[in-house]
């Protein structure tokens, strides 16, 4: 099998379509904030392969869970009861705020978010969806039809119909649409490829009260946002607002692909066999891994160490007379530049310190795993701060 870089990219597009324009790096193994390339060079990953690797790569106290659940059964559907899923369903609704009371196990967020559009078209009877301009909510046609980046609605012709778009941030917005026909409101509640926009507090009440007035279901699309990356669980709750419905995916079970929607009671109570269904959502070895996110997170107390973390680092940044402004929360962290944040990117990855962009073209995005500390944070002001 090839192992030099050249070799290896050569053998990866001779058999896989074209998808992301990918880094000059081919990743062989990781271990906590670090990855290691098949030339046996080490990257700081700032990027967390896209906010997915919550606990560091490989932790061992998830390898372990997979290996264990892996030895005494990898797989079964949803036909059969399973303890492992049960401890899962029971750990996540214990994490989330205390109105919650059920999850279903899906495979990815944009998967968790076409489930969220449909279960309030369900309950509510109407079609019509909101998303926000800017907000990103996956690639499916369902997800996509809500995500308010041009970009990504252009792939999307014809579009399909009864949803809306309103400005993040401006209940006015909102106000104007047809309340008649609107069933929900989804929203990133910090939009992350948007840029790491984050809106007044007032608008996330305001958004509470117009569902509560209307009969439409607040979603918070939690995908990035949730599992700690803000130093809380979840966003919801946050300014004493609490929604309807909560996606979330990524970070879930440190890399093993999962999704699920949480939904309150009374919802709950309105959703009957047969309508809702998947084939893998809630498989053994992903739940083991989920519950063993969930028990590290707790006991390694990750989410002091993002709230730690993320104010030194937020300080820090702000003190850097060629960064414009810093956006975000915890470890989902903007970078505002007076140039193009490519140049910044690339003169990262040169230092062997792997991040993202957005959709803004001046903004870097931060969303590296929750053991982020001080060390690799001043590692990566270092050498920000030579690229100027």
């Amino acid at each position: 099998m090839p192992t030099s870089l050249d070799a290896v990219v050569e053998f990866e597009e001779k058999y896989q379509v074209p998808t992301y324009k990918k880094f000059p790096l081919a990743v062989e193994r990781g271990e906590d904030v670090w990855v290691y390339t098949s030339d046996g060079e080490r990257y700081l990953d700032l990027y967390g392969g896209h906010a997915v690797v919550s606990t560091g790569h490989c932790h061992p106290r998830i390898v372990a869970a997979i290996k264990n659940q892996a030895e005494k059964m990898i797989f079964y559907s949803n036909l059969v009861y399973s303890q492992v899923r049960a401890e899962a369903s029971e750990k996540l609704v214990g994490i989330a705020p205390k109105e919650f009371a059920k999850t279903f196990f899906v495979n990815s967020g944009t998967e968790a978010n076409e489930n969220a559009v449909k279960l309030a078209r369900m309950r509510t009877g109407r079609q019509s969806i909101v998303g926000f301009e800017g907000g990103f909510h996956g690639r499916t046609l369902g997800s996509l039809a809500v995500t308010g980046i041009k970009k990504y609605q252009d792939l999307l012709e014809p579009k399909i119909g009864y949803h809306y778009f309103a400005e993040f941030g401006n209940i006015d917005s909102v106000l104007k649409l047809p309340a008649s026909e609107i069933a929900g409101i989804i929203l990133e509640p910090i939009q992350s490829m948007g840029g790491v926009n984050l809106a007044p507090p007032e608008f996330y009440k305001e958004l509470r009260e117009y569902c509560d007035r209307t009969g439409a279901l607040l979603i918070y699309d939690e995908v990035q946002t949730g599992f700690g990356r803000t130093g809380e669980y979840f966003f919801a709750g946050r300014y004493d607002v609490t929604p309807d419905i909560i996606t979330t995916a990524k970070g879930i079970a440190s890399g093993v692909p999962m999704g699920a929607v949480l939904v309150q009671e009374e919802l709950a109570k309105t959703i009957k066999y047969g309508d809702l269904g998947t084939t893998f959502g809630g498989g053994m070895l992903a739940c083991a891994a989920l519950s063993a996110t969930i028990d590290v997170i707790k006991d390694e107390h990750l989410l002091q160490n993002v709230r730690g973390g993320s104010q030194y680092l937020f300080e820090r940044l702000r003190e850097l007379p060629f960064v414009t402004e810093v956006r975000g929360l915890g470890y989902l962290v903007g970078i505002r530049f007076q140039q193009d944040a490519s140049h910044y990117q690339k003169g990262l990855l040169d230092r062997k310190i792997i991040t993202g962009m957005a959709d803004d073209k001046k903004t870097l995005r931060l969303l590296p795993p929750l053991t982020l500390k001080r060390k690799e944070i001043d590692l990566f002001l270092q050498a920000l701060t030579e690229i100027g």
